[in-house]
């Protein structure tokens, strides 16, 4: 019996294919690929450009992008709001379309996201050799500058041939929503291939469900983690992402209530628990709060769930630091789950959580125990009201910058930063009212994933008020996306903080001995540092000139009804607002590794290696 075909292009088949693809998770369907983002060149515009004018808007919307990085990073908002359980994709051109795909792609996988690329590559056939962009390598020949996304990809292939398609195309939607294996994956197209005919088998197009499972833990290494639990005098539980992308809240909580176990967040799981919730203790290791990192240090068992364990978690180890403490990892992945010697439960954390509950019926943490981190967290409130606290003639400080939007957004408004100082702040102070209120992006900390990203954020969910919080420092290295959320009609707010200068990383450079070299925006002194008077920018006027509404504030009062208006506006809004440079955030709680020159000259450099020494000597492995 011959097998019906269907006769199209390469790149119109992979589209057709994408559309039909989708997930499921507890009876719940999502399209897998719900839309494409593009910028076209001569390696897609008459392939993947083509297949998805002819294909249509309904059936693959597209995006039209003006950064790839950006791209990649709006498409990473995106499928994080969702749960990881829908992504876009994102096809460039060859050459350096392709390789401004490798940060967003390393962003993408280090926290674990999904996001399908499709760059463009040199001719297959080798008819037109070496063609504009093309890189040649004097010995590998099927060497092309997108083999620079291969350590940054969960999965790679180039597609060499139009059969060649049907077998990879499936592997990438397997890896892409397999919440174990997912993050960037990539499809390079020759773009001869791109456009080649083939008869396709049409059940190649058929809608297939790709199931997320909640694969329940183990019942031996549940007995394992139970017998750890109970034996435990101070145990502690550190939310992870994992739990945001399991929705694992409700079950986290129902844990906490019953056993009363505090719980600790990293970047990617605060809000795991809401901020009032009585045993949530704010964030953890070298941004976190006082009472957490407190907690930390003398906790006897750590349970992880869904968390990566970095080095601002564990404050490069030195912060669990009971002699005997061990570890409880939950997590869907393996390569998570057996992080610090720990016992493992590699489940979903969701169906994990539940298993934990029930097997822990009857038990609860000592009374005096509970008493203790609960008086911790209240004095660290009065922590976080004094650094929200503000005059209201008086120019802001970044924390009473955060204040002010503390005071002026709802439960379900999105939160987003990456890189510079807020991070710290924000773990430390911010209030988070709902599971996805807080969307820090710290695994790879990128500068300029915010604003792209509040895109991906409003076109997973539309109608919820977005606030991309960034420094001019991040400002000026991806503003472009201005464009897009003009263009789309999409009421991103963008805070943009001048501070004139990098201010997290030359904090850091004057505690490593650096003293603060090049991380000012300032015109250069007579002795030819960079410490004469700021540079005359004007990043506001920048932001209107790409079509956004712009805020200027001066004062906390000014900034308060900026933030007002913005909430209340339908277009894509700008609050820009000068800060006093005077510190208001609280000091680290907690120790992080950046090594220190081990021999120098200026004074600044030893004192700061003397310290470094001193802070080293608490590091430990945990075996």
């Amino acid at each position: 019996m011959s097998q019906l075909t269907r006769r199209l292009t390469v790149a119109q088949a992979l589209v057709r294919f994408l559309s039909a693809q989708y997930t499921e998770r507890d009876g719940v369907r999502h399209r897998l690929i719900a839309g494409t983002w593009g910028i076209f060149g001569h390696g897609n515009v008459a392939g993947i450009g083509q297949a998805l004018l002819e294909t249509g808007e309904a059936t693959m919307p597209f995006h039209q992008g003006r950064n790839e990085q950006s791209m990649v990073h709006a498409a990473v908002g995106y499928a994080r709001q969702l749960n990881r359980l829908s992504a876009h994709a994102v096809t460039t051109s060859i050459g350096p379309g392709a390789t401004n795909l490798v940060t967003g792609a390393a962003l993408a996988t280090i926290n674990r996201l999904p996001v399908l690329l499709l760059p463009g590559d040199y001719f297959a056939t080798r008819t037109a050799d070496p063609l504009l962009q093309q890189l040649e390598h004097p010995v590998s020949a099927d060497v092309s500058v997108n083999d620079t996304l291969r350590p940054v990809s969960r999965y790679f292939d180039r597609i060499t041939r139009p059969e060649a398609l049907i077998a990879s195309a499936l592997h990438a939607m397997r890896v892409l929503a397999d919440p174990a294996e997912t993050g960037a994956v990539t499809l390079a197209l020759p773009q001869d291939v791109q456009a080649e005919a083939f008869d396709w088998p049409e059940e190649f197009f058929a809608d297939r469900v790709w199931p997320v499972r909640r694969t329940a833990p183990d019942p031996a290494e549940l007995a394992e983690a139970v017998r750890a639990v109970r034996a435990a005098e101070r145990p502690l539980i550190v939310a992870g992402g994992g739990v945001h992308h399991s929705e694992a809240e409700a079950a986290l909580a129902a844990l906490v209530d019953a056993t009363g176990i505090p719980v600790a967040s990293t970047q990617a799981g605060k809000g795991s628990l809401r901020h009032d919730h009585p045993a949530d203790l704010g964030g953890i290791g070298h941004t976190g709060t006082a009472v957490c990192d407190d907690i930390a240090r003398t906790a006897d068992l750590v349970i992880g769930v869904g968390t990566r364990h970095t080095d601002f978690t564990t404050a490069s180890s030195t912060l669990f630091a009971h002699p005997g403490v061990r570890f409880v990892n939950l997590n869907v992945a393996a390569f998570d789950a057996h992080k610090l010697a720990a016992r493992t439960l590699v489940a979903d954390a969701r169906a994990g959580l539940e298993a934990l509950t029930a097997a822990l019926a009857g038990h609860r943490v000592d009374p005096a125990y509970e008493a203790e981190y609960r008086a911790g967290k209240e004095r660290w409130e009065g922590v976080v009201d004094g650094a929200f606290r503000a005059d209201d003639d008086a120019v802001p400080t970044q924390t009473q910058v955060l204040g002010a939007l503390d005071a002026v957004v709802g439960d379900d408004d999105v939160v987003i930063n990456a890189a510079g100082s807020l991070p710290g702040d924000l773990h430390k102070l911010w209030r988070a009212r709902s599971p996805r209120q807080y969307h820090l992006e710290y695994g790879y900390s990128c500068m300029g994933y915010e604003i792209p990203a509040g895109i991906g954020v409003q076109l997973a969910a539309p109608g919820t008020p977005v606030w991309s919080l960034v420094g001019d420092g991040t400002y000026l290295m991806l503003p472009t996306e201005i464009v897009t959320a003009v263009q789309e009609g999409l009421p991103v707010n963008v805070v943009l903080i001048q501070n004139h200068g990098y201010a997290s990383i030359g904090s850091l450079s004057e505690q490593t001995g650096g003293e603060r070299f090049a991380t000012a925006y300032r015109y250069r002194a007579a002795d030819g540092t960079f410490t004469g008077d700021p540079l005359p920018v004007d990043l506001a006027a920048n932001a209107a000139s790409l079509g956004m509404d712009v805020l200027r504030a001066k004062t906390v009062r000014e900034l308060r009804e900026a933030l007002g208006t913005a909430r209340a506006s339908t277009r894509p809004t700008c609050v820009y607002v000068e800060t006093d440079p005077t510190p208001t955030s609280p000091a680290a709680q907690a120790w992080w590794d950046v090594p220190v020159a081990a021999t120098a000259t200026r004074e600044a450099a030893v004192a700061a290696r003397d310290a470094y020494d001193r802070q080293a000597a608490a590091r430990r492995r945990h075996l």
